[in-house]
């Protein structure tokens, strides 16, 4: 009711209209979702924002900001117009709006009324709203794709998955674990060791630390960055062959790893992958493939040189180098899943030609001359 009621009443801003509290905003190439509390920490710091109320319309997302004063929307139209919200995305577009006060019916994630926080989550006989809002506040939720309630301190990463699958998640993935400790067993003890793991969790998330258990040689603990991470890491490698073993991956029961001598610490290591670009990095999450993909190579690098460097782990089948935004990649098809995953633990972030390169899957089933 409330977005239909608000949509109505936007037919008919005028651009660059008088100087009003309450101001329309449009946010263009959105690559991430925005929530109420996202645009709460934006507006805030120009004046004590009253409401908030977001939604849909033919030109994007947009949302009516109602501050206290009028000076306090002037200041932040004329400290925001035109910035971005996130890098390189989410451009704020901002207008005075024409209405005078602004209607606002639930508290949650899609509208805020923060002079009176007493208003229900939604309507009655409709789920409602995960009701912990933290320091920070919020959830993201996506219902129409199925995605329940998640913890702000996990907004960013929900939006780049959001934002990497289309609005959604993956298959299979809830986006409601809050668990990050990943349990894995039937390792080979003989030829795995923290940074093969290391190489491979890391496709799904950035890692924390991760202990090999002393006692029980084929098992370890990783620790993901949060629960979305864990998940990812859980779904797509459970039942992953590596070293002639399947693996077993599944949440452990303890909420973190303890800081000791024998864990490793990745928290500050910058092969981490998902601290730039992570929207990127969640489309390419998917079970271990026969393909892998080459990046940050040496640009005099040859085919052959890729060749030897990953003859020792399985039958090659195929290979294509090739050039994007002038920067030197290559596709490598190994026989089976097996030896592509042997070769990403074993030589991601290894160095060629004075190179570090970066191995991750890829989900192309063949090499074409073509196909990039």
């Amino acid at each position: 009711m409330l977005k239909e009621e608000v949509m109505r009443s936007t037919i008919g801003h005028t651009l660059d209209g008088q100087p009003n509290r309450i101001l329309l905003v449009t946010i263009h190439h959105m690559l991430y979702p925005i929530t109420v509390e996202v645009l709460h920490q934006v507006f805030s710091p120009h004046g004590f924002v009253e409401k908030i109320v977001t939604f849909q319309k033919s030109a994007g997302f947009q949302a009516l900001i109602q501050y206290q004063g009028c000076q306090s929307a002037v200041s932040a139209r004329t400290s925001l117009q035109g910035r971005n919200i996130y890098d390189g995305c989410c451009q704020l577009d901002i207008q005075f709006s024409n209405l005078d006060e602004l209607q606002v019916h639930y508290n949650n994630d899609r509208s805020r009324d923060f002079t009176n926080p007493n208003l229900p989550t939604e309507q009655k006989g409709r789920s409602t709203q995960h009701p912990g809002y933290g320091d920070v506040g919020g959830m993201y939720t996506s219902e129409a794709h199925g995605a329940r309630a998640v913890g702000f301190s996990q907004m960013a990463n929900a939006a780049a998955i959001a934002a990497a699958f289309g609005g959604g998640l993956p298959p299979g993935i809830s986006g409601t674990n809050d668990r990050c400790t990943v349990l894995v067993s039937n390792l080979n003890p003989d030829r795995i060791d923290e940074d093969k793991l290391f190489n491979l969790f890391s496709l799904y998330g950035n890692i924390v630390r991760i202990k090999l258990l002393r006692n029980k040689p084929d098992h370890a603990l990783v620790q993901m960055g949060d629960g979305f991470q864990a998940e990812l890491a859980v779904h797509f490698l459970k039942g992953a062959m590596l070293f002639g073993k399947r693996l077993e991956v599944n949440f452990s029961k303890h909420p973190n790893i303890t800081q000791g001598a024998d864990t490793h610490e990745y928290v500050n290591s910058n092969l981490n992958r998902f601290n730039r670009n992570a929207a990127k990095n969640y489309r390419y999450c998917c079970s271990p493939t026969k393909m892998v993909h080459l990046s940050t190579l040496p640009q005099d690098v040859t085919e052959e040189e890729i060749v030897n460097h990953l003859a020792e782990h399985g039958t090659i089948v195929n290979t294509k180098l090739f050039e994007m935004n002038g920067k030197k990649q290559a596709l490598v098809m190994f026989e089976t899943e097996e030896q592509a995953t042997e070769a990403l633990v074993s030589k991601h972030a290894t160095s060629l030609g004075g190179s570090i390169i970066r191995i991750s899957f890829s989900q192309l089933q063949t090499i074409r001359e073509n196909s990039l």
